[in-house]
């Protein structure tokens, strides 16, 4: 049986997207009218069981009105309200910040990126080889997940989710400014050496790969990960009787990933470490 949270009726409010007329639930934002409307609006910092924390910018659309554009995935809508998502400002902006994140981020691993680069004719060379980029080695100092930090946008997810908004782990956080901004444990110790419980809470939530399994990482770099060739199944994690929904990406019948569905009411996409890596268990292992 599928329990459905009704939660309290919200009233409906209507405006201009587009120039045709949007009808959303009070309290959406515009990129959830977008999004119901079917308009592919890019995001990279937005999750959708995180509060938005308007680092990447590339979801930005212009509202009537509005001295600067603003980002979709913050924004709520308001009746009456005229938003364009198309306009030449609005894509140049998507343009040049995909072209800033593309010469200084290794940004292979981002799901949908490639696509974006290509739509919006973003020119990350046109910088030139003397970009700054980190050029910082992967750190891999446990078993269970790798830190590619020269894959890291800052968008702040993982942060949140081992934060207030999920963990309360409080593991990770923000080190140094600018251009030497850096996510990091405390004193930028090992990951053994933190308080991190190794949830994989982080690695959910990652929209670049900067955060990956280990699993994967070995996989990626022996040439043999094959996402097209992975089967994904859901199941209940039987470790206890919280009941959190487990979905087991399998590829050459080996478990190499596990993630949560994230509209589940119990996990909305969490797991704890038992749930996330303990899996080796139904593996022939030699």
């Amino acid at each position: 049986m599928t329990v459905t949270p009704l939660g309290i009726p919200r009233r409906m409010l209507e405006f201009t997207l587009d120039g045709e007329q949007a009808r959303v639930p009070e309290g959406s934002t515009v990129l959830d009218a977008c999004r119901a409307a079917g308009k592919d609006i890019p995001t990279l910092c937005e999750g959708d069981t995180l509060r938005p924390k308007n680092a990447c910018r590339v979801c930005v659309v212009e509202v009537e009105g509005a001295r600067t554009l603003v980002p979709a995935c913050s924004r709520e809508a308001e009746p009456g309200m005229e938003v364009r998502t198309d306009t030449e400002r609005a894509r140049h902006s998507r343009k040049v910040v995909l072209e800033l994140l593309a010469s200084s981020v290794d940004l292979s691993t981002t799901p949908e990126v490639a696509g974006w680069l290509k739509e919006y004719e973003a020119k990350p060379d046109r910088f030139g080889p003397d970009a700054a980029r980190l050029n910082e080695e992967p750190r891999v100092d446990n078993d269970l997940y790798v830190r590619d930090y020269d894959k890291c946008i800052l968008c702040y997810k993982c942060v949140g989710a081992c934060g207030d908004q999920w963990q309360n782990s409080f593991a990770i956080s923000v080190a140094g400014r600018g251009f030497d901004a850096r996510i990091a444990v405390e004193h930028d110790a090992p990951l053994t050496d933190s308080a991190c419980v190794y949830c994989g809470n982080c690695i959910e939530v990652c929209p670049t790969g900067a955060l990956s399994f280990k699993s994967e990482f070995d996989m990626r770099a022996a040439g043999t990960w094959d996402a097209s060739r992975q089967t994904e199944t859901t199941t209940v994690c039987a470790y206890c009787g919280v009941g959190c929904n487990l979905t087991l990406h399998v590829q050459d019948n080996e478990i190499v990933k596990v993630t949560s569905p994230h509209d589940n009411p119990v996990t909305h996409g969490n797991l704890c470490i038992k749930g996330r890596f303990g899996y080796q268990h139904v593996q022939n292992r030699d």
